[in-house]
């Protein structure tokens, strides 16, 4: 069952000020065995698809994050478990690739005129929110890991 108060939760984290991956992540984390300060400082890179080259997708990225800490062994040498997590996180991946067209930040911007020149984020603002898509990618990520993830 979804539980729409993380997944609220991922999206409020968002609106606050937290990048795309940390907000997924921070509002699983401790779910997960993480604390939360520390999830995000894990995250933190990833946002703007990967420190602000618009690759992949920091929220995705943050599903894949996840899916590590819930499905990996930890046994370097257990392949079995290896290949379950890759499916697992290939499944995911191509979920939010048919609810986006894309897992590239870059494609997910399309059409939107940033400046990737420099490695400072925009700042936050009502036009910053309205223009982007970044907080349904949020939404669409916590969905799936309520979906693949939570409870299993």
């Amino acid at each position: 069952m979804i539980d729409m108060t993380r997944i609220e939760e991922a999206v409020n984290n968002f609106k606050s000020g937290y990048n795309c991956s940390s907000a997924v992540v921070r509002a699983y984390a401790e779910d997960f065995g993480m604390d939360k300060e520390l999830a995000v400082r894990a995250m933190e890179g990833f946002g703007g698809g990967i420190g602000r080259m618009r690759k992949t997708c920091g929220a995705v990225s943050g599903v894949v994050f996840l899916a590590g800490l819930k499905l990996s062994s930890g046994d370097e040498c257990d392949q079995q478990n290896r290949a379950k997590l890759y499916a697992t996180v290939q499944d995911m991946i191509h979920e939010f690739e048919s609810m986006n067209g894309s897992s590239e930040c870059g494609d997910l911007l399309m059409g939107i005129r940033i400046d990737n020149s420099t490695p400072t984020p925009e700042k936050r603002t009502e036009g910053y929110y309205k223009k982007r898509p970044c907080a349904g990618c949020v939404e669409d990520c916590a969905r799936i890991v309520e979906k693949y993830l939570v409870g299993i």
